[in-house]
């Protein structure tokens, strides 16, 4: 908003004229962020159109048997050319993967996340809380192939040690059953690789949620005689209960979209396992990372589709996760 004083005969200054005309700097910056906005939806719409395109061959021949099925197989005629009649595709058990990986990332990462959060806000003195947030936002920069390694070499051993431990207190439930005692490069080894880099996110969104809850309700709290933690029971974690939710969903949409860390830590084999400790399994994106590179020209299609689905799903799953950050942003709960 600009305001224009002149000068009057008298020598004394004109009634301020206000105007609501944007400068040319605020007409410069609104074009580059608007033009920044409109580039990312661009590129995300190209992406999803150029998967759609490659796939879609695929999508229509395989139909719904295309999320539903469990094999994988190419076969060729006498002429080399694909026999479509016995050829299927079927992203059943890397779909099957994708989420059991996911959502055991999420039972080991957010209770960390969330204690963590909490103990940076309310508990640690500044200099510390400093050092540690620096710490975690740096850890959300690493490259996956380094948790991926550290995995394979540095965690693998004790997880597998833990994974033992599971099966033979908790070998009734059938998440934890093993008909056979291989529990190398298993789902639970990927899951807890996953957790370590979800950490990050779901601390720093629950961290921003927590700093946000009203003083007066803390105030009144102290005010009522409230320990430290009984605050936090009563005010803090009802008010930021929606923000770790939504935090935790976009841990689950970078869970289900990662590719090298899960393929150096997990046994890729083609099968519909729900068995959280046996070293089979596998996700949508390391399928797709180990079959690329000798797939021929139809099965770069499917692979293309695989990447459409995963593509939705993390799409529909960070929507939703956006929607429950903004809810809880504008209502405090």
């Amino acid at each position: 908003m600009s305001q224009d004083v002149m000068p009057s005969a008298t020598g004394l200054p004109q009634r301020r004229e206000l105007t609501t005309k944007p400068r040319f700097s605020d007409k410069v910056f609104r074009g580059i962020v608007t033009t920044g906005g409109l580039s990312s939806l661009l590129l995300l719409g190209l992406i999803f159109a150029f998967l759609a395109y490659q796939g879609f061959s695929i999508l229509k021949m395989e139909k719904f048997s295309f999320i539903t099925g469990s094999q994988w197989q190419v076969v060729l005629n006498d002429s080399g050319a694909i026999d479509k009649a016995n050829t299927a595709f079927g992203i059943a058990p890397m779909l099957v993967g994708t989420i059991l990986c996911a959502i055991i990332a999420l039972v080991v990462a957010v209770p960390v996340s969330v204690l963590a959060a909490l103990f940076l806000t309310f508990y640690a003195p500044p200099a510390l809380k400093r050092f540690l947030v620096a710490i975690i936002d740096l850890m959300a920069a690493f490259p996956s192939i380094l948790f991926g390694l550290w995995g394979f070499f540095i965690l693998m051993p004790s997880a597998e040690y833990w994974a033992k431990l599971l099966h033979k207190y908790f070998g009734w439930f059938p998440a934890f059953k093993m008909e056979v005692p291989i529990f190398t490069r298993s789902p639970f080894v990927a899951g807890v690789v996953l957790a370590i880099m979800v950490i990050p996110i779901v601390t720093s969104i629950s961290r921003e949620v927590f700093a946000q809850t009203p003083l007066d309700r803390v105030q009144a709290a102290y005010a009522l005689g409230a320990s430290r933690w009984s605050m936090i029971r009563a005010v803090v974690l009802p008010y930021g209960r929606s923000g770790v939710v939504g935090g935790a969903m976009l841990g689950l949409g970078r869970a289900m979209g990662e590719t090298v860390a899960v393929y150096t830590v997990l046994n890729i084999v083609y099968q519909v396992n729900w068995h959280v400790l046996v070293g089979a399994g596998g996700s949508v994106a390391s399928m797709i990372l180990l079959k690329f590179g000798e797939a021929g020209a139809q099965e770069v299609k499917a692979l293309m589709a695989a990447g459409l689905v995963l593509f939705l799903l993390t799409l529909i799953v960070n929507s939703i996760a956006n929607a429950i950050v903004a809810k809880s942003g504008g209502k405090g709960r």
